[in-house]
């Protein structure tokens, strides 16, 4: 019986170590919650879980995929925020007022040195926004500026191709239908 156990054990083992080789998800900017209702206020955690090779990360950089409305960033202690707005093509009302531009990129940025997110380290940046009232994959692209080299997270895959296969994936959020319950929670 002893035997039979130590060799059952070797084998959840080395499958758990063949699987953890074969993750790509702890390479690369993820979201927390992954997945979404339509139309509603979202909280987008960005986990950052390592630098470029070992430089550590100064800057990290998100792009607001289109049909997201009025994203506001989470500040960090020890970085600066940059908000950078776009003109819509299409104006939008949000709470009786007509929006005609609308948040497109936001960048926190390592005040010092002493700040930066070391490679040994892991950290979260996060924002909030309205998603769109479509449901379907939406991605984020993120960019890592570390003290020497960049990654940039903003691989989507084409027709029949599966995130697994891409080198630099953005992060992605699954959009669920609603109910259609007309809340309005944020």
């Amino acid at each position: 019986m002893k035997n039979k156990l130590n060799k059952t054990s070797l084998a959840v083992c080395a499958a758990a170590l063949l699987c953890m080789a074969s993750l790509p998800a702890a390479a690369h900017v993820v979201l927390e919650y992954q997945v979404a209702n339509a139309g509603s206020y979202y909280k987008a955690t960005f986990k950052v879980g390592h630098g470029c090779g070992t430089s550590p990360v100064k800057q990290i950089v998100v792009t607001i995929p289109a049909g997201v409305q009025g994203a506001k960033p989470m500040p960090k202690a020890g970085w600066a925020l940059d908000i950078a707005r776009e003109k819509l093509a299409q104006p939008v009302m949000d709470h009786g007022r007509t929006v005609t531009e609308d948040v497109s990129r936001i960048t926190w940025t390592a005040k010092t040195p002493a700040d930066y997110l070391q490679n040994d380290w892991y950290d979260e940046f996060v924002l909030q926004g309205k998603l769109p009232g479509k449901a379907g994959p939406m991605y984020w692209p993120v960019s890592q500026v570390c003290e020497s080299g960049r990654t940039d997270w903003v691989e989507t895959p084409k027709a029949g191709q599966k995130m697994s296969d891409l080198k630099s994936p953005a992060a992605v959020l699954e959009i669920m239908p609603t109910g259609g319950s007309g809340e309005h929670n944020h």
